[in-house]
């Protein structure tokens, strides 16, 4: 039987033919819909964690008792995670332990454009790389029984176009994997000092047979054709320089660590030519130098961005720029990512410019905030660093006026996820941060996945609820405030009054992302035209609902969600409810 998979529907298809016992997330983007897919299979425990970190410490769990676990995330993911990863090179894997991570070359929906071949190499663990959904599915299968036979957690590296991109999967059907009895090994599983010297010896051992099984990995394959030109590529790149070289002889890695030396060595001996097609890091290149072999790679293939075959083929000389077809298109207004119309965020960031004040940021749909015409985001690094940002902005800032006007905006489902470790830090030091929290009941940007505020699990079933504010009570706050994001004059004034504190407060804007109304009748508003005087208040609302025609304001009523935010913005009072007929 054959399915037409993305990469990650993929991912979860070999994970159950596989046997896995327990899946665990983060959702992020490209890798969100791997736990959604697996979810879908009543055999499998699933879960969306509230952290990657969490996510691989439950996993890792499940692997010490025995049944085969797998954990699915973004690259910036593995960042959180890293902190178990280490100590679970020397731990190993009792049941198959599976860690896949999803890079995102040229930063579709990401902070940074890391590689994360380098955390196998680092920790110490294979890396496997599919070229295709099928491969996909194949190697996370793979990667279960690689992990029980060398007793190690297994990474799967895709990449935002293996993630996304469908091809034909011959499914297989599942292999039950009973879960093995618990034995109590201290010496395997407590990291003590004494234990992981002795595992470390262990690990050391372990990458030795790795690679032995790295150059005969059947999917580690040579591809003969011309003599001439041979090419080493993995992942994604091997598909685009097959395209752009179709005559040239490959060697297709797809167990990029530990790295198959002596298959490299046969293959340079066969061409006379090398190069070397790979996304971001000269991963593969510094491997093949450092076996004393020229080759041709980042002198030619960009460094930075996402490739794709056109790219490969000017980059190396196959075709001209100039020779590329440009298409003749007409001239289209630049149209930046916005916040959807009627999202509860608005009036919060409308208000934060109003009263100018200095926002640090987070990750989310609120980013967005950040861009004309609201301007009202000053910073975002990582998942929840807006509360640490704004406490140490603070401790430095000599005048009391500008330190008051600092805050920190957080969404709901990255609180749970790593800013409540920031909140505590900034209640015990003493800290005097107005914090707010963007609660709109859901992971919004990622797809609408649940997280503990809302009390569902990922499979839909009920979970338990978190209640923020006692949550944040128990810290020992006592300013906790819900309000209504709709509400521009309640917002300004509980804002107005929690910034002026000499201690810490925490607002919470709460009402559902527009998206989880889909099926709710809205009534829309209208300009009153013989009122407006283009005076264009209306569009700082940010609202892509609100446009101009001609010298007069027009509000799109397919678009509009009726939240009232450009009516209780307009000095003229030009905006009403369209009248019901």
């Amino acid at each position: 039987m054959k399915a037409l998979l993305s990469g990650n529907e993929a991912v979860a298809r070999g994970a159950w033919e596989g046997g896995v016992h327990v899946g665990c997330a983060y959702p992020g983007t490209p890798s969100t819909e791997i736990m959604e897919a697996l979810s879908q299979y009543p055999e499998v425990y699933t879960e969306w964690s509230v952290n990657e970190k969490v996510s691989l410490e439950v996993a890792s769990g499940a692997s010490f008792a025995g049944a085969r676990a797998m954990v699915a995330m973004k690259h910036v993911g593995l960042n959180v995670a890293a902190d178990p990863l280490f100590s679970l090179s020397y731990i190993g894997a009792t049941g198959g332990l599976v860690i896949v991570t999803c890079d995102d070359p040229g930063m579709h929906s990401s902070q940074n454009e890391q590689d994360n071949r380098h955390y196998a190499r680092s920790a110490k663990v294979p890396l496997l790389e599919p070229s295709d959904s099928q491969e996909a599915k194949e190697f996370t299968r793979l990667a279960f029984e690689i992990s029980e036979e060398f007793d190690t957690p297994v990474m799967v590296r895709l990449t935002t176009r293996i993630s996304h991109s469908k091809s034909i999967v011959e499914l297989g059907e599942r292999k039950e994997v009973p879960v093995k009895e618990y034995v109590k090994d201290v010496k395997k599983r407590v990291i003590l000092p004494a234990h992981a010297r002795e595992r470390h010896g262990f690990v050391e051992e372990r990458m030795e047979r790795l690679r032995k099984y790295a150059e005969e990995f059947p999917y580690n394959r040579i591809e003969e054709g011309d003599p001439e030109l041979g090419i080493i590529a993995d992942s994604v790149a091997y598909m685009y320089a097959k395209e752009v070289f179709p005559e040239a002889s490959f060697l297709k890695l797809s167990m990029v660590w530990p790295f198959p030396r002596e298959l490299v060595r046969r293959f340079a001996s066969k061409v006379k030519k090398i190069i070397v097609v790979e996304e971001n890091d000269p991963f593969i290149e510094e491997q093949v130098r450092l076996l004393g072999i020229e080759v041709t790679g980042k002198d030619k293939i960009p460094l930075v961005g996402e490739l794709n075959p056109t790219r490969v083929a000017v980059c190396l000389g196959v075709k001209k720029e100039e020779e590329l077809p440009k298409p003749e298109l007409p001239h289209i207004p630049k149209r930046p990512p916005a916040l959807c119309p009627g999202c509860p965020h608005t009036g919060v960031f409308n208000v934060i410019r109003k009263l100018k004040l200095i926002a640090t940021g987070d990750i989310g749909c609120y980013t967005l905030g950040t861009l004309p015409p609201l301007n009202a985001m000053d910073t975002c690094v990582e998942m929840g660093a807006s509360i640490g940002n704004a406490f140490g902005m603070q401790l430095v800032m000599k005048d009391d006026k500008l330190r008051k006007k600092v805050v920190a905006v957080i969404g709901d489902s990255t609180f749970f996820h790593s800013g409540i470790t920031g909140l505590i830090n900034l209640y015990y030091n003493r800290g005097i941060t107005t914090v707010i929290i963007l609660d709109n009941r859901t992971t919004a940007m990622t797809g609408h996945q649940d997280h503990p505020g809302t009390g569902k699990t990922a499979k839909g079933e009920k979970g338990r609820e978190v209640d923020l504010v006692k949550l944040i009570k128990g810290i020992g706050i006592e300013h906790v405030y819900v309000v209504n994001p709709y509400d521009l004059k309640e917002l300004t004034e509980v804002i107005k009054r929690e910034i002026e504190r000499e201690e810490p407060s925490v607002i919470i804007p709460r009402a559902p992302c527009v998206l989880l109304r889909r099926g709710e009748k809205f009534t829309p508003m209208r300009v009153i035209e013989d009122k407006c005087t283009g005076c264009r208040v209306c569009l700082k609302v940010g609202c892509p609902a609100i446009s101009m025609r001609g010298d007069k304001a027009r509000i799109d009523p397919f678009l509009c969600t009726g939240c009232t935010l450009c009516q209780q913005t307009c000095p003229f009072g030009a905006i009403e409810f369209v009248e019901e007929k």
